[in-house]
């Protein structure tokens, strides 16, 4: 089970975005994840007639490492690490280590 998922408000903890905050737009692969407004690098494109691109220097957004974003607890105002607690009927819920609320996605 994937402690960030697509849709969750992160903060990133190292890199030159430290501190932001943004959602999560997709999971790259097992460890990487897109996040909105983060990691954006400018990229320079050859025009494309055959699709109909211009060229240009365009604003990408581009795949950050899990290990450097935590998810964001809105009631405490600050990042918060995942846990994984079983219910009853078998099912998974993810939690936040510091309350033990769950994790509204």
């Amino acid at each position: 089970m994937n402690k960030i998922r697509k849709g969750d408000q992160v903060i990133v903890l190292t890199g030159r975005d430290k501190g932001k905050r943004g959602t999560v737009a997709q999971r790259v692969d097992a460890e990487h994840v897109l996040v909105d407004g983060i990691n954006v690098v400018k990229k320079h494109v050859k025009p494309n007639p055959m699709r109909g691109t211009t060229g240009g220097v365009i604003d990408k957004t581009m795949p950050i490492h899990q290990s450097n974003v935590a998810i964001f607890n809105a009631a405490t105002g600050k990042a918060d690490r995942v846990g994984i607690k079983l219910q009853d009927d078998g099912k998974k819920l993810r939690v936040f280590k510091s309350s033990g609320e769950e994790i509204k996605a």
